[in-house]
């Protein structure tokens, strides 16, 4: 089920519109941040599909980029830390036998 949510630890955000720049939630991330708009992607320039917005350096902290919009997505635990990268770079490795 796709919900608004924490980027870091999956708790539902319940209310209604954006997280303000000084929202955390109960684990201490940031909510309004880039890891949790719908603009988010890292396989685009600066990570972000809208063109208008201005790049942001820390995706995972709070910024005032005024067209953030909180994105509806399933939550999927990030492995402590592993970055994406790494754990693609493990499975091609099982799957090459290296």
């Amino acid at each position: 089920m796709k919900t608004r949510h924490c980027w870091k630890c999956g708790r539902e955000y319940g209310l209604s519109g954006a997280p303000g720049r000084l929202e955390a939630c109960d684990c201490g991330a940031d909510l309004k941040v880039c890891l949790n708009c719908a603009s988010y992607d890292p396989a685009v320039a600066h990570k972000c599909r809208d063109r208008r917005a201005e790049p942001v350096e820390e995706k995972h902290m709070a910024n005032y980029c005024e067209w953030f919009e909180m994105a509806r997505r399933m939550f999927v635990p990030v492995e402590e830390g592993k970055s994406r990268e790494a754990k693609a770079r493990d499975n091609l490795k099982k799957l090459l036998g290296d």
